[in-house]
């Protein structure tokens, strides 16, 4: 059965790139709401945002969606990772300004919440797209793929030229709450060469060693190191976990990426959409939403980071 969150559950922060502090709020909904932002601070034109693929735009550094009347909530991978992670799937997230709250830089303050409060399953059944044909974009040396499998796998590789990063690769089945218990701490990290040129730009106005792992070389400048030898890798496939989750269901395909960011996340679910037979929604069976990210959690998954 869907679900939703049994009460209400708030965070507060900064954003990563505005810096612009905000409280957010994650609301139960009814059967096939969906995800939907709402602008608590927006008055003069439609406040609700939808959780979707086709809504994002300038995807850069960070996943951002938009509605018609130009309003916009930027930063929403990580939420959205948690929320795919943990199986929910109706809520309405106010929040009061433009960017999510990005706390310690991972997924697991959302998690840890969301496992906290339980979720309340609603009347109506979980479907899933299928993936039933391979399907992929490419740009230079990144690529993103999705190709059928029974359960939602992900698979990516990262080379940077950073001792502290180097090369890494991982593979995961997200069956049996392995988002939870295998990425969702893991935090965003970037080289300490490039904050300047992104604060230039306006972006990473927010961040601290605290938020972020900050990478020079071989050293990780961060306080208290990594929390996985491939912390990196990690998070790049929560990234993805979120991005995916914007398909408007859960995902029964692999979905495999090398160097690949947000922009083409994103643009291999438009080229997914866009293609007829590569993928269909089923009305899922017994067996296939216990292959489900989420199925089966409970507080004693909770996250060790939050």
């Amino acid at each position: 059965m869907q679900t939703t969150i049994r009460k209400p559950v708030s965070f507060e922060g900064r954003g990563l790139h505005s810096g612009i502090p905000a409280r957010m709020t994650l609301r139960p909904a009814s059967a096939e709401q969906g995800i939907w932002f709402r602008r608590t601070d927006v008055a003069d034109r439609d406040p609700m945002v939808p959780a979707r693929w086709d809504a994002v735009f300038a995807p850069r550094l960070c996943t951002r969606v938009g509605n018609d009347d130009g309003v916009s909530v930027s930063t929403i991978e990580h939420v959205m990772a948690a929320i795919a992670g943990t199986g929910l799937h109706n809520v309405v997230i106010d929040i009061d300004g433009p960017e999510v709250p990005i706390l310690d830089g991972s997924a697991a303050p959302f998690v840890a919440e969301i496992l906290r409060q339980g979720l309340r399953r609603l009347p109506a059944p979980i479907r899933a797209f299928e993936i039933l044909d391979t399907v992929d974009v490419r740009n230079g040396d990144a690529w993103a793929r999705l190709d059928p499998a029974e359960a939602m796998e992900i698979e990516f590789e990262i080379d940077f030229p950073d001792a502290a990063i180097g090369h890494q690769h991982k593979r995961l089945d997200l069956s049996n709450g392995a988002f939870v218990h295998e990425l969702c701490d893991s935090r965003t990290f970037c080289r300490q060469s490039d904050i300047a040129r992104m604060q230039a730009d306006g972006l990473a106005l927010g961040g601290t060693f605290e938020n972020a792992v900050v990478i020079d070389g071989a050293r990780v400048l961060s306080p208290g190191g990594l929390r996985h030898d491939d912390e990196a890798v990690r998070h790049k496939m929560l990234d993805a976990v979120g991005d995916l989750a914007l398909a408007g269901a859960p995902i029964l395909g692999r979905y495999t990426g090398n160097r690949a960011g947000h922009a083409m996340t994103n643009a291999l679910l438009r080229a997914l959409f866009a293609r007829p037979g590569a993928q269909r929604l089923v009305t899922c069976t017994a067996p296939m939403a216990a292959r489900l990210p989420g199925a089966g959690l409970s507080r004693a998954d909770l996250p060790l980071a939050a």
